[in-house]
């Protein structure tokens, strides 16, 4: 005896449902990276003037000094999001994970609270603390230590030109010669806190068992780390580590506000700040889609790797 049949509106109601996500996907995601691809391929001469190019887009991108210089910078901040940042934020993690510490919950929102500002706000916050000048709130209150500690004076009597001067040290410049690491200190303030949260949440699933079991055999807190806790947390880690390089090769807002743009002799620059230059500052869109496509292509060979050795990994354990 054949089932009985549903009725149609029942077999239309999952399209139905689908449909709105479907139109979605297709008129901002589909269509614009179909768009993008075909514009990678043309060199535009303002709103309405093409010319198909071919791949000649990225065979200028692979002479162009300027595009390499922006991969260089975006890799060092990479770079410096992956190795300082992220292990300052599993030590967080782990200080805050202690069932004996007092106060917690305030803790885990005062580290957590900075990246709920914007990136704007914090772009122009460290840009007001590390300018030039009087007006730069860290090298005046170090101009004031230094003075008050009478180190100026102690200098003067060593050397007969130190280079430790109040002069030197209110015009300091930290935008200027040393903007990566503005960038850097800058990030690291804002999103240690936040992906602290991931360790955390990751470390409170870390068997108890096997940790008082490593304990009894006599292990110490660092082998107890290394061959229970790291195991446990590497799902976690591996997603946390593939975020950042995501979110860093995105930078953007950060440098253009803190800076004003690329920054003293391009030294702010990134992919991303390169991109929009290329399409609403000179206007050649296809040169812009070839640098977002190339700045794809970087992003899936990482979560290909990530992905190749998540399931190394799961192989090793199993």
């Amino acid at each position: 005896m054949s089932a009985p049949s549903r009725p149609l509106q029942d077999r239309r109601a999952p399209y139905i449902m689908l449909a709105p996500f479907a139109l979605i996907f297709l008129v901002f995601v589909a269509w614009p990276l179909f768009q993008s691809i075909t514009l990678s391929t043309q060199r535009t001469f303002g709103p309405g003037t093409t010319k198909f190019v071919g791949l000649e887009n990225f065979i200028d991108l692979a002479g162009d000094p300027m595009f390499w210089i922006a991969l260089k910078n975006t890799v060092i901040f990479t770079l410096g999001s992956v190795l300082i940042q992220l292990p300052l934020s599993l030590l967080l993690a782990m200080a805050l994970n202690r069932p004996n510490l007092k106060g917690r919950a305030l803790f885990r929102l005062i580290f957590f609270c900075p990246v709920l500002v914007g990136m704007v706000f914090v772009a122009m916050m460290f840009s007001l603390l590390l300018q030039r000048g009087s007006g730069g709130v860290l090298n005046r209150m170090a101009d004031q230590v230094l003075e008050s500690l009478f180190l100026y004076d102690l200098a003067g009597a060593i050397f007969k030109d130190p280079w430790l001067t109040s002069a030197n040290i209110i015009n300091f410049p930290w935008l200027e010669k040393y903007a990566m690491w503005a960038l850097i200190v800058a990030a690291l303030w804002m999103f240690v806190g936040y992906n602290m949260v991931y360790f955390l949440a990751a470390l409170q699933n870390v068997r108890k068992d096997l940790l008082e079991a490593a304990t009894v055999d006599g292990a110490n807190a660092f082998h107890r780390f290394r061959h229970v806790t790291l195991p446990a947390i590497r799902p976690v880690a591996s997603f946390v580590v593939l975020l950042s390089i995501i979110g860093s090769f995105q930078l953007f807002e950060l440098p253009f506000f803190m800076f004003g743009g690329p920054g003293y002799e391009n030294r702010g620059l990134t992919v991303v700040m390169y991109l929009y230059q290329s399409g609403f500052e000179t206007g050649d869109l296809g040169y812009a889609s070839a640098i977002g496509w190339i700045l794809a292509l970087i992003l899936m060979a990482f979560a290909l790797l990530q992905f190749i050795l998540a399931r190394r990994d799961e192989g090793t354990l199993e």
